[in-house]
């Protein structure tokens, strides 16, 4: 599998990662910063920019937007037939995923159709001062979940719900299967063959980010160093030029077997659970086998990508399919209101021929 990244590979890789002029993307970000988004970046077909107290190159936590990252490392040992598709999540993970969730295969925690528990309470402001310094191991997190569930659970594949939990499990899955660490597996999958030097996944004890960064706040604290605990789920930091160059290879089919690649776009033809709506922007299912999220723009054409988001930080990817156009953005959040309308013109305008 690693053959496939050659230097003819990386090379045309890091031609389409060269910055652009700014001006193509300073258009995207007007009138920012404002009341709701105290500074803002954003890459707009390989140009970047920024307002406020935070500059264009500056390194972010990615928070979900890591769960592309952890399909795309399944999707993999899937390619290898070191893992099946189709197999209950419990053939590698029995101690983990007790049995009432026998029928959950890995496809079903791939798009989110998996029907695990609702997860378990995480840190927050609710814990006291230093709250974002807390943290919980993935194992932990898992337990407490399964402990907390009530009723019996959906019957898997019938509906989307999007749930953290299934990253958790697949990393664990990753774990397993390669005897190795997910952050190695990762590393030497992903992070060195695209030469993505400024990405990484934090040891679990590591709350740092390394400069240049914007310093975040949450209720007046200041968490711009915080807990990287969930890991696969949403551990990791970039910036905006180096998930560019991911989501570029992603696209262009140099991470993944043809047959992999295909699912990359493979959305469940089932209802969306109506708590998906922060994240489908919609009742519709929309979360890939690959991860992605498929976003209509106002053209009706679909988008495909990911958002994600840490304390302080909000952040995406999103591309057509033909990588026309796509655009990366990362917004800080005031706390005074949604940026969800930010988020949404910053896509809609970021892929507008």
């Amino acid at each position: 599998m690693r053959k496939r990244v050659t230097s003819a590979v990386l090379a045309t890789a890091l031609a389409i990662g060269t910055a652009l002029p700014a001006t193509a993307a300073t258009s995207l970000l007007e009138g920012l910063p404002d009341d709701v988004v105290a500074g803002a970046l954003v890459r707009r077909d390989g140009a970047g920019d920024a307002a406020g107290p935070v500059t264009a190159d500056a390194h972010f936590r990615i928070g979900s937007v890591t769960k592309v990252f952890t399909n795309t490392v399944v999707l993999q040992l899937v390619g290898e037939h070191r893992v099946d598709l189709d197999a209950p999540a419990r053939r590698y993970v029995p101690d983990l995923v007790p049995r009432q969730y026998d029928g959950v295969t890995v496809r079903h925690l791939l798009n989110h159709t998996s029907g695990l528990p609702k997860p378990a309470a995480t840190p927050s402001p609710l814990d006291g001062a230093g709250w974002w310094l807390k943290s919980v191991s993935p194992r932990d997190a898992l337990a407490a979940s399964f402990a907390a569930a009530t009723g019996v659970p959906p019957v898997p594949g019938s509906e989307q719900q999007y749930n953290g939990l299934n990253s958790l499990v697949l990393g664990l899955v990753v774990e397993k299967v390669t005897g190795h660490s997910f952050a190695c597996e990762l590393e030497r999958r992903i992070i060195q063959p695209l030469r993505l030097r400024h990405t990484s996944l934090p040891a679990a004890d590591d709350p740092t980010i390394r400069s240049p960064h914007a310093r975040v706040y949450v209720n007046g604290d200041e968490v711009t160093e915080q807990s990287p605990y969930p890991w696969a789920e949403g551990g990791m930091i970039s910036t905006a030029a180096d998930l560019d160059r991911f989501l570029v290879a992603l696209f262009q089919g140099r991470l993944l077997l043809p047959a992999e690649q295909k699912l990359l776009f493979d959305v469940p033809n089932v209802p969306g659970a109506a708590t998906n709506t922060r994240y489908c922007f919609g009742t519709e299912a929309c979360y890939s086998v690959g991860g992605l999220m498929r976003y209509r723009l106002p053209s009706g054409e679909y988008a495909w990508g990911k958002t994600g988001s840490r304390p302080g930080w909000d952040n995406g990817f999103f591309a057509t399919r033909d990588l026309r156009h796509r655009v990366v953005y990362s917004l800080n959040p005031t706390g005074r209101g949604s940026d969800l309308d930010h988020v949404k013109a910053i896509v809609g305008a970021g892929l507008a021929d």
